[in-house]
């Protein structure tokens, strides 16, 4: 039973040792520590990790596995993830351009319950920016 209830404690704390280590610019051990939970399907880890991807932090700037990272956290409902992916698609990075897939995603992030307000302005600025009541 020790086992079972210090396995997401430990989880929660390598997510958090990430986190300090990103605001410290430890791209390098933030990293290293999200990609293992990411690989376990934790959807704040592959979001991270998706942002490393997408921004060059600690890794090379590569958009196609930013959108792999940021698809595997939107699936699970990742109200960041979700809104980012629709903008890989309206700006076609890492995938191809595309505003039907893109209206998918942001429409879920803007109706997403776990979204909190900034979120959904956010996605809604985007929403009607590019007009994806059209697509």
């Amino acid at each position: 039973l020790v086992l079972m209830l210090g396995l997401p404690y430990s989880c929660f704390a390598d997510f958090n040792d990430g986190f300090d280590a990103y605001l410290k610019e430890d791209y390098k051990t933030a990293f290293n520590e999200w990609k293992p939970l990411a690989e376990q399907g934790n959807k704040s880890a592959q979001f991270h990790i998706g942002s490393m991807y997408s921004n060059g932090k600690g890794v090379l700037k590569d958009y196609k596995q930013a959108v792999k990272w940021f698809r595997k956290a939107a699936e699970q409902g990742h109200v960041n993830a979700q809104h980012t992916l629709g903008l890989k698609y309206v700006m076609g990075q890492g995938v191809l351009k595309n505003l039907s897939e893109a209206r998918y995603w942001i429409k879920k992030a803007y109706e997403n319950l776990d979204a909190d307000t900034s979120e959904v302005k956010s996605a809604k600025k985007i929403w009607n920016k590019f007009e994806m009541w059209k697509y």
